[in-house]
């Protein structure tokens, strides 16, 4: 990517899942769209590798890909001044809430610890 300018660079993100979408194995689809300056960088429609129990579970998945995508970006050194925060779009407010509460709760206990980084991300 060629950065011409000085302007801080704003990435926006858009995530949505398709809970149990394979009725086989019972896996849920992620969906995400990232945009660095309103070019889209990023379109992934993939497979979840865990079997949520719930909606929110699948959409924390898919949202957990922000996080992925800014140290990504910041590890190749092509994106210079990306200390501004991540704008996320997410549809399901379980998943914001969950996001943004450093408790744990008894039923999103069994989320995996690599999803959790969302809630690091999102409190730096």
């Amino acid at each position: 990517m060629l950065v011409y300018g000085s302007k801080d660079l704003i990435l926006i993100g858009y995530t949505n899942s398709d809970f149990q979408s394979d009725k086989d194995a019972r896996k849920s689809t992620s969906g995400s769209v990232f945009t660095l300056n309103e070019g889209t960088v990023v379109w992934r429609s993939i497979k979840q590798s865990c079997i949520p129990d719930s909606t929110m579970e699948a959409e924390y998945v898919a949202a957990s890909e922000a996080v992925w995508l800014k140290k990504f970006l910041t590890d190749l050194e092509i994106v210079p001044k990306m200390h501004l925060p991540i704008t996320l779009y997410c549809d399901n407010s379980g998943v914001v809430a969950n996001s943004r509460d450093l408790r744990s709760h008894k039923r999103g206990k069994h989320i995996e610890r690599k999803y959790h980084l969302i809630r690091e991300t999102i409190h730096q």
